[in-house]
């Protein structure tokens, strides 16, 4: 297969993901101005042991493989960050409007450590896990394949953050156009929401998100009338995207925004709490309670459709340790 060939979206195969691998590393050379001569027949033997779409990165974990092996063959070697980069934008050949978390974990994940991802531009920074904590990573055994139901599920999400970012942006005093043309994600509009939150005495973006956002859910109708534009307009530039436009009969712009602005916090209240001078007892709790709001979060806000619980005891307490699959 040439790179320049598309991947069939309609037929998904697991091997569709080493071709995105392919697709990529082909194109990020061709930008780098790396010749790689002409595409030739490759005999590729894939093993593994993470179980395909159980919601544990395999689809990350694989492109990632998959496009570090043809730098092998191609004998190239590029910087992880560059690398976590690449395969992230490998992955969305096959239909799915990846952010790069699992990309980047796959790539710079240290034994011992948990990551805290940044990105534009990307970087990793370690957060020493706790002694005497067991986290349990597992499959559920239910199967979830992205790039199957990408239009209801997984690049539906992406649709309604952008959305919810750019109401929030008009809400909280920027021009239709504007908020469309600067703002992409709810990132980008995190500081606005901050600096409303401040008026109120607050560092919470999830104010914001409680004043300007309804619960209810918006129809395509409620939020071109906020934007003053055609939604198909607005992701005219984007297939998948339309896709989830044509499948979707409502967006949750309040649940997704909250959802996101209250999982960032947690986020980082993780690290600061691996980094005090608690017990590990005392961190392990606390981590647990991190934990166990995310998994709520994730379950009634984001609409995560399976999740599974393993109790761990530790000493004298349960911790609940969760992995989710969406």
């Amino acid at each position: 297969m040439g790179y320049l060939q598309d991947i069939d979206l309609k037929n998904h195969k697991w091997g569709h993901y080493f071709i995105c691998g392919y697709k990529g590393f082909h194109e990020f050379a061709k930008s780098k101005g790396v010749d790689v001569g002409v595409p030739v027949g490759l005999d590729v033997l894939v093993d593994g042991t993470v179980p395909t779409g159980s919601g544990l990165s395999s689809s990350a974990a694989f492109v990632c493989s998959s496009t570090i092996a043809l730098m092998a063959v191609f004998d190239m070697n590029f910087p992880k960050k560059e690398i976590a980069q690449l395969t992230c934008e490998c992955e969305r050949h096959i239909g799915t409007q990846s952010g790069g978390m699992g990309q980047a974990i796959s790539v710079m994940a240290k034994s011992g450590f948990a990551a805290l991802i940044d990105f534009n531009p990307i970087h990793a920074t370690d957060v020493q896990l706790p002694a005497g904590g067991t986290f349990v990573i597992a499959h559920s055994l239910a199967e979830s394949q992205k790039a199957v139901t990408a239009a209801t599920n997984y690049n539906n999400r992406v649709v309604e953050c952008r959305l919810a970012s750019i109401v929030l942006g008009i809400k909280l005093g920027m021009k239709p156009e504007e908020a469309l043309s600067t703002m992409k994600t709810l990132s980008d509009f995190e500081g606005l929401c901050v600096s409303f939150a401040d008026s109120r005495g607050s560092s919470d973006p999830v104010l914001a998100v409680k004043e300007f956002l309804k619960e209810e859910p918006y129809t395509a109708e409620d939020i071109q009338e906020i934007i003053q534009e055609n939604l198909e307009s607005v992701f005219s530039s984007s297939t998948s995207s339309l896709d989830v436009l044509k499948a979707a009969k409502h967006f949750k712009l309040f649940q997704r925004a909250s959802h996101v602005y209250s999982e960032a916090k947690r986020v980082y209240a993780f690290k600061e709490t691996v980094s005090s001078k608690l017990s590990d007892e005392e961190i392990l709790q606390k981590l647990g309670d991190l934990m166990n709001d995310s998994h709520h979060s994730c379950s009634v806000l984001y609409e995560c459709r399976i999740v599974f619980t393993y109790i761990h005891r530790s000493t004298t307490s349960y911790k609940d340790i969760f992995r989710i699959i969406f």
